[in-house]
């Protein structure tokens, strides 16, 4: 009687110590990705025109402390920030559109922010004083407000959240419209261009302290809801049908993930502009080294993103200092040559030459 129950009692301890070791290994994953997060905004610190000089003499020279307090400390912090939102945003978009291949910027928000962008240097004029003007003051607005609207646009367009092809098709569509929008207006208004290419090209250069303060506010609120809405995610991996057995509510949902991918987005590209593979590839890294639920997943992606940005602005700062490279091409660059070496990878695994 006693070994039966003990061979009985033997599966259920096998299991919850397969579970205890699976969220030592999460927990052991996301301490490290917040320590080296630590350890590159040290390094943050010391990177700009005046080197580690500037960390060094901060305590004694008010200058110095001005620009390690005022200008590299909020500008790291903020690519840390913004690396986070894009990368939680990707984890839902990949778990809303199951699609692995989805990034943030599937709802047309991309595009909208441009636009948004470049309707508000074409009011103000193209001149380098009025872009100046608009950089510091109107262009964050501007690009939230275009991609929210985008955003809206993709869900009246595809009547609801009900059918996910219908709105990845309708983001599609509203993407390619409003970037020729924003590209008639560039021809009609040259002086812009330069300006505006600041702005696609992507920098974290005027990041202070009031935008880390809206982006760490718009994370923590959509940290929560993307954690509250995870099960839905979990249901839709299996599939439709199975999510709606459980008597998930997937209307509802949908609508609030939407909600989440939009706002996180929205937020990010507002303060630093288009930054390219930071969401795609942050939910893929995380996913090659621990298989999770998307509770863990999104978490994880979010310190994945902003580590990686954070990493390519100090580089983007580095290679060629004491000039710079705009961030979104590095990640361009960077992210593109990874996903290259995926699928080569997965080819070679499969056996396709």
């Amino acid at each position: 009687m006693h070994r039966r129950a003990e061979q009985q009692g033997r599966p259920a301890l096998n299991a919850a110590l397969r579970h205890t070791a699976h969220l030592r290994r999460v927990l052991l994953i996301g301490v490290g990705l917040l320590v080296l997060g630590a350890v590159l905004m040290l390094l943050g610190l010391g990177i700009g025109s005046t080197g580690f000089e500037s960390l060094l003499s901060a305590r004694h020279d008010p200058v110095a402390l001005q620009i390690v307090w005022d200008i590299r400390l909020p500008r790291t912090l903020g690519a840390w920030l913004a690396g986070a939102l894009l990368g939680l945003a990707g984890a839902v978009a990949q778990g809303l559109f199951r699609n692995p291949l989805a990034d943030p910027y599937l709802l047309g928000s991309a595009s909208g922010a441009s636009l948004g962008v470049a309707v508000a240097l074409l009011m103000f004029g193209g001149s380098a004083a009025s872009a100046q003007w608009v950089m510091r003051l109107g262009l964050t607005g501007a690009a939230f407000v275009g991609a929210v609207l985008a955003v809206m646009l993709t869900l009246m367009l595809a009547r609801g959240v009900q059918q996910t092809l219908r709105l990845l098709l309708a983001g599609v569509i509203v993407g390619v419209v409003l970037g020729a929008a924003k590209d008639l207006i560039t021809i009609a208004s040259a002086d812009i261009l330069q300006a505006l290419q600041g702005f696609v090209l992507g920098s974290t250069g005027l990041v202070g302290w009031s935008a880390c303060a809206v982006m760490a506010m718009v994370g923590a609120v959509c940290l929560l809801l993307a954690w509250a809405l995870a099960p839905v995610l979990d249901g839709l991996a299996l599939g439709e049908a199975t999510a709606r057995s459980l008597g998930l509510p997937l209307g509802a949902m949908r609508a609030a993930l939407v909600v989440v991918l939009a706002l996180a987005t929205g937020a990010a590209v507002a303060q630093t502009g288009l930054i390219a593979f930071v969401g795609l590839a942050a939910p893929h890294l995380v996913r090659s080294v621990v298989k999770t639920t998307h509770a863990r997943l999104i978490v994880l992606s979010a310190l994945m993103g902003g580590l990686l940005l954070m990493a390519a602005d100090l580089l983007a700062r580095w290679l060629i200092a004491p000039q710079e490279l705009p961030v979104g091409v590095l990640t361009a660059v960077l992210g593109g040559s990874y996903l290259l070496w995926l699928m080569h990878r997965r080819a070679a695994r499969s056996g396709v030459a």
